[in-house]
């Protein structure tokens, strides 16, 4: 990639805190807002949203971890570093993964890609007012998929004691014992390899995180699944390039397959079950036959059927790795993939 080009997107990870704090960004966050890693990681997050838009911001951030959510997306402003540039639109998108949220920022630009964008994501919410033509209506959909807030207990409490006239209370926000969610993880993956090796794991849950580092990503899918996968990963970046041809968001691509829990070496080919057997029945078919006394001529010839048995290597034992539910996302320097187990694992 030439150093030169712009990155429009970068991803990042922040805490379930009430500012939500910065905990991982990837470099591209300086082309986009300005900012070096190492300047936020530990910072709030919200700091960054404009004034006007920081109460629905936190409520998002709120409503998002208690509605365990997943591949939503959000439009809304964040402040730059240069002060000249002020405020960037942008497209905010965010996935609960067990204990943080995970997703990624970048540049929201009107056209076919905030279209696709948006078509691709579980929920759209426009913070920005002037931002309103980036809601999409479903077919037959009388409104712009807003997120359906569940009140806290607390509220609920408020809501189902007050008169008639009062029920229109804000929910309460407490942040004070936000639970873990779902038992997903989050890998992020090298955009610009063949091999796409893993960058970054945000837990042990599924994969453990000391031995999918610097693998590829293909050593931990079960070989049935490997092409699929591959194919999913080959749209997912065509996906991830702007108009003008620059790495970018590309909305949200889901899948499924059988994982590979223990890792598997993806570059050397692994035959089928059905070929290794024809493999073996020919060598064996080569092989000279076995040496027989009189007696196994006698007890009709076992003791050669036996040996024939013997010099077939049967297939080597098939390791059943359980199915997951993946959601794969482009941007600028990686691929999110976020993997939970599949219903009736």
């Amino acid at each position: 990639m030439d150093p030169n080009t712009p990155q429009l997107s970068f991803i990042s990870i922040v805490d379930f805190s009430e500012n939500a704090r910065w905990l991982f960004l990837t470099p591209s966050v300086s082309d986009l807002l300005g900012y070096e890693p190492r300047e936020l990681i530990g910072r709030p997050a919200l700091e960054l949203v404009h004034p006007e838009e920081f109460p629905k911001v936190k409520q998002m951030h709120y409503d998002t971890i208690r509605q365990d959510k997943a591949a939503v997306l959000a439009y809304l402003r964040m402040k730059h570093k240069d002060p000249i540039k002020g405020y960037i639109l942008c497209a905010i998108s965010r996935t609960v993964v067990y204990n943080v949220l995970v997703g990624s920022v970048s540049y929201a630009e009107r056209g076919a890609k905030a279209m696709h964008n948006a078509s691709t994501a579980q929920e759209v919410e426009v913070i920005t007012k002037t931002a309103q033509d980036f809601q999409l209506r479903r077919w037959g959909d009388p409104s712009p998929m807003p997120p359906s807030p569940i009140p806290s207990p607390q509220a609920s409490a408020l809501l189902a004691s007050a008169p008639a006239s009062d029920t229109m209370l804000e929910p309460v926000i407490t942040f004070a014992h936000m639970p873990s969610q779902s038992l997903r993880t989050a890998l992020i993956l090298e955009r610009f390899s063949v091999r796409c090796p893993v960058i970054y794991c945000s837990n042990d849950l599924l994969l453990q995180t000391t031995t999918v580092m610097g693998r590829s990503f293909s050593d931990f899918v079960m070989p049935e699944s490997e092409e699929t996968v591959k194919k999913w990963i080959d749209v997912i970046k065509q996906w991830g390039v702007n108009e003008r041809g620059q790495p970018s968001d590309g909305g949200f691509g889901f899948g499924k397959f059988r994982l590979c829990r223990s890792g598997r070496d993806s570059s050397v080919s692994q035959p089928t079950h059905g070929a290794q057997r024809r493999r073996d029945a020919w060598s064996s078919s080569k092989s000279p036959p076995a040496r027989s006394n009189s007696s196994s001529n006698r007890s009709g010839g076992l003791h050669s059927q036996d040996s024939r048995q013997q010099r077939i290597t049967p297939p080597p034992p098939r390791e059943d790795g359980p199915f997951v539910d993946a959601i794969f996302s482009a941007h600028s320097d990686g691929i999110l993939v976020i993997l939970r187990y599949a219903t009736g694992n």
